[in-house]
């Protein structure tokens, strides 16, 4: 018997997909020609959008957008819109969150920095009291002058009481003045100690000083000189500076003024100073 042929299966798509494909091609053109007809009820949705504004607060002012454009005729542009207004908010309110946390921490640093200050006022005020105690004990608190700042308690010698006029070298006469206040620094060996020279505004030429900025830092030098040589004080401890005529205390106009301006400090710095 003989074998039947199979029958070879048509070329080409079914038909049955092409008028499918037809009919989807003319409802795709059926709605889009409704879409183009049709027309937005502009009164309708800014109704609607208010509506959503005092609902959920969406928006700020019924169907207004975000910015001064309106949400209905410009709404690609109000996403733009959209995402620069978000984007300032959050910038706004990280530099409203920045300035303020960081003018807390400038209070904070400003209450800290206050209540340092105050606490180093007192320290120099304590140490005062006991130098000046010291100083009536030996009977020198009235050559001496004394102050406090913050940071130290000043000893003020008069230069004519240490030194003759134009000279660097300690008078011997002041030497048991010197003695006296030497043992009272002593009992700060720990702390530092600063020597300044000072002068009055009177120009001075000689062999051995030609201006008084060297002599001032002479005789600063020459009472850091004695304090090493006489007292257990560290020298690493001590410093010393000649200021010349550039820290009047007085008017130099007047004989006394410039008497008072020809003086050595000695600083005591107290334990809570920057020295």
């Amino acid at each position: 018997m003989a074998k039947r042929k199979p029958e070879e299966a048509p070329k080409g798509a079914p038909a049955w997909q092409s008028t499918f494909a037809d009919l989807m091609n003319l409802l795709l053109c059926f709605f889009v020609l409704l879409f183009s007809m049709s027309s937005i009820d502009a009164e309708k949705f800014q109704e609607i959008a208010s509506s959503f504004s005092n609902t959920f607060s969406i928006f700020s002012s019924g169907g207004s957008s975000f910015d001064d454009g309106l949400l209905i005729s410009n709404g690609i542009s109000q996403l733009n819109n959209l995402d620069k207004y978000i984007n300032n908010t959050g910038a706004a309110a990280d530099s409203s969150s920045t300035t303020n946390k960081l003018d807390k921490e400038d209070s904070n640093a400003d209450d800290v920095k206050e209540a340092y200050e105050k606490e180093q006022l007192e320290a120099s005020e304590q140490l005062a009291e006991k130098v000046s105690e010291a100083l009536v004990e030996n009977n020198v608190d009235k050559d001496v002058d004394i102050d406090f700042t913050s940071q130290y308690v000043q000893l003020t010698l008069k230069g004519s009481i240490l030194f003759d006029s134009g000279s660097a070298t300690l008078r011997e006469d002041a030497l048991p003045l010197i003695s006296k206040v030497a043992m009272i620094l002593e009992r700060y060996s720990e702390s530092t100690i600063e020597i300044e020279g000072h002068t009055d505004n009177v120009p001075i030429n000689t062999s051995h000083f030609e201006s008084n900025d060297v002599l001032s830092s002479y005789r600063a030098l020459a009472m850091f000189d004695y304090l090493v040589e006489n007292t257990s004080l560290d020298p690493a401890m001590i410093k010393h500076s000649g200021r010349g005529e550039y820290i009047p205390v007085a008017d130099n106009s007047t004989p006394e003024g410039r008497a008072k301006n020809r003086r050595i400090e000695i600083k005591i710095y107290n334990n809570l100073s920057s020295e």
